[in-house]
Parts: C-alpha cells; sequence; structure tokens
C-alpha cells in the first residue's frame, strides 16, 4: 500500500513559492515533486486538493510573480462578477514595466493611471472602464463585446462613457476600436453567443437589432425576441439543443410562430451550431428578410 504524500501543516490552505519554501525547510524537493502539491505557475503551488476559482489564481500570479500588476481584462470581468473564464484561461495582468513571457499569463505592458485602478477582492484591479479598454485593444471585436456587453448589462459603465473613454485617449493604440465599441455595445445581450454573433451581423453590414424586444399584437404578449428589427418586423431567434424536447414544447412554439405571423412578423430561427458553421448563410438570410419587408441596404458612402 502506497503512503499518502506529506503535506506540511505550514503550507496547508495558501499558494506558495517553492523555492522560497525549499530554502525555509517547510518543504523538501522529494516532497514538493509529490501528487500532494500543484503547480499554478512557474516556481508557485498550492496543496492539490485546494479549491483555487480564478480570483485566486488573480491573487497566486500577484502576490508571488508581479506584485505591482494590475489584474485587467477578463480577469477583471470576473472579479466583478462577469464569469466567462475557462478552467484553462490564463490570468491577465497589466504592468508598468515590460516582462517576458510567464506561462499562465497574458500580460500587457503600459502606463496605468491612479484614476484607472480599483481595489477588488483585495487586489490591485482595473477600474470598469479601463479593462473593457484592455478587452478592446487585445480581442477581435466579437470577443471583446461579450465582456464589453456583460458590464454595460450590471451597470458598470455605459456606451458613452466607452466613447468618451477612446475620444480622451486619441491617438494611442485602440482608441478607434474603444469608440467604435461604443457603437456594437448592447447591454441587452444575455449570452456570449447573443454578444458574439450580434457584432459579427453588424460587420458584415446588417443593421443594429434590438435586443430582447418583445413583440405584442393589438397590446398583447406575443414573444420575445433575442433580436429584432422593429421598424420592418424581422426577428431572429436562437433554439437550443434542448429545443422540441417534447410534444408540448413543440406545440407551444409552433402556436407562438402562428401568433408571431399574424402579427405581421417574420421571424429567423437559427441554431449555435449553425452560427459556428454557417455565419455566412444566416447573415444573407438576415438581409434577405430586412430588404424583403423594405429595408433600403445599408448607407452608401
Amino acid at each position: 500500500m502506497s503512503r499518502r504524500p506529506t503535506v506540511s501543516s505550514a503550507l496547508r490552505g495558501i499558494t506558495f513559492r517553492g523555492s522560497l519554501a525549499l530554502k525555509e525547510g517547510l518543504i523538501t524537493r522529494g516532497q514538493l515533486a509529490s501528487t500532494a502539491w500543484r503547480r499554478l505557475f512557474r516556481d508557485v503551488y498550492a496543496e492539490r486538493i485546494a479549491e483555487i476559482d480564478h480570483a485566486g489564481m488573480c491573487a497566486a500570479a500577484v502576490q508571488h510573480l508581479l506584485p505591482d500588476a494590475v489584474v485587467t481584462g477578463a480577469s477583471a470581468a470576473f472579479l466583478f462578477g462577469i464569469d466567462l473564464m475557462r478552467p484553462a484561461d490564463p490570468v491577465e495582468l497589466l504592468t508598468a514595466a515590460p516582462h517576458g513571457p510567464v506561462r499562465g499569463l497574458l500580460l500587457h505592458n503600459g502606463p496605468v493611471d491612479a484614476t484607472d485602478v480599483v481595489i477588488a477582492s483585495g487586489l490591485r484591479t482595473a477600474t470598469p472602464l479601463r479593462a473593457c479598454w484592455d478587452l478592446v485593444r487585445h480581442r477581435m471585436p466579437a470577443d471583446a463585446m461579450c465582456f464589453v456587453d456583460q458590464f454595460l448589462r450590471k451597470g458598470f459603465v455605459t456606451a458613452t462613457e466607452l466613447e468618451k473613454y477612446g475620444w480622451a485617449h486619441q491617438g494611442e493604440p485602440g482608441c478607434r476600436r474603444m469608440i467604435e465599441a461604443a457603437r456594437l455595445a448592447d447591454p441587452g445581450a444575455e449570452s456570449p453567443q447573443e454578444s458574439r454573433s450580434r457584432v459579427l451581423f453588424m460587420q458584415a453590414g446588417v443593421p443594429k437589432p434590438v435586443t430582447q424586444h418583445i413583440i405584442t399584437d393589438g397590446g398583447r404578449f406575443v414573444a420575445r425576441a433575442d433580436m429584432a428589427w422593429p421598424d420592418y418586423q424581422v426577428a431572429l431567434e436562437y433554439e437550443g439543443f434542448a429545443f422540441h424536447s417534447d410534444r408540448q414544447d413543440l406545440a407551444r412554439d409552433r402556436a407562438r410562430l402562428n401568433r408571431q405571423a399574424i402579427a405581421g412578423w417574420l421571424v429567423i430561427h437559427v441554431t449555435a451550431d449553425r452560427l459556428h458553421r454557417d455565419l455566412g448563410g444566416v447573415v444573407e438570410e438576415v438581409l434577405a428578410a430586412l430588404r424583403s419587408r423594405g429595408w433600403p441596404g445599408p448607407p452608401k458612402l
């Protein structure tokens, strides 16, 4: 029967630098290499059974690797309650001095104004506005807006503030992206998929939709559309993987579609899978639907 790896009581429940723990005699090299410990970053460890979320990873990175860094971007979003992180996503940090690459960290370098920093979860963190700035500068628009929309949805920032921040940093890399983010942003987006597809639609020439639009007929509720163009009575709705799980669901959906048609609406249905595989085809369908209802097309330059 194999022995359970030894865990020093002094190192339980904390993150620590392996080299420092070795120097202070709190652990041996053999013990550190055992399955009792998990390496979070280079020379940074924690007990294997410890539950460490992304906030804990941020704390470990700042405490042991870059104590002068500011948590920003997607990691700042997490600290503000916007959890779009996947387990393998890196900790995103902003540093005033340049640093080489560190595995597990996404590092941005540049000046940090004191007004751009607040304390969140005990860590120096970019304000929501500054976090949005770093998000739009270092990500493609469709990916950045997944986070930016949620900052707006939770009331941390407004589109007007995004635009003002962009103009205030005119001439700096990313200023135009920030101004464009103000145009693309929508606090009505309820999921990253909605944010991403809306931005891709707009970049393809589709006019900006109204999100979570309530369709009525004679003052009576008919449906809530994920995206809608009310001036042309065109709507788009997502269908999840559990869609039509039984006959009752199917019957309710068909009745709702009938009510929308009676109210004069043309509704396009798409699945997440099709949006991923055939976005161009979906865009063409939306454009065709809008044109069939009188949309004159994008303005001529």
